[in-house]
């Protein structure tokens, strides 16, 4: 099983900026791919950014140079850094994680959603 915990989302003037955690517990082997992901009420949840195991990092057209994705490999951890802001990234920001774990009767290469975190951008 993994467990992902989501923080850092909240409310931001335009232009501010806020960093997005999520770490990853539980019986994990391997973690390949990590990334965010996005959603609005109405819409389909939409990429954002994907950072492999080896750093390489890909992102939406509408996020590059202004978002930043990284990852701690030894904390399971991705982050987020969101600069810039503008009241269109407003949006549940949802962490995502490939991972190889024990899912309580064998070893499974899968996909993992975080809860989801808020972040509206407001002035």
């Amino acid at each position: 099983q993994v467990q992902l915990e989501e923080s850092g989302g909240g409310l931001v003037q335009p232009g501010g900026s806020l960093r997005l955690s999520c770490g990853a517990s539980g019986s994990i082997f391997r973690i390949n791919g990590m990334g965010w992901y996005r959603q609005v009420p109405g819409k389909p949840r939409e990429f954002v950014a994907t950072i492999t195991s080896g750093g390489s990092a890909n992102y939406a057209d509408s996020v590059k140079g202004r978002f930043t994705i990284s990852r701690d490999t030894a904390k399971n951890t991705v982050y987020l850094q969101m600069n810039s802001l503008k009241s269109d990234d407003t949006a549940v920001y949802y962490c995502n994680v490939e991972a190889v774990a024990f899912n309580g009767s064998r070893v499974v290469a899968a996909g993992y959603w975080g809860q989801g975190t808020q972040v509206t951008v407001s002035s």
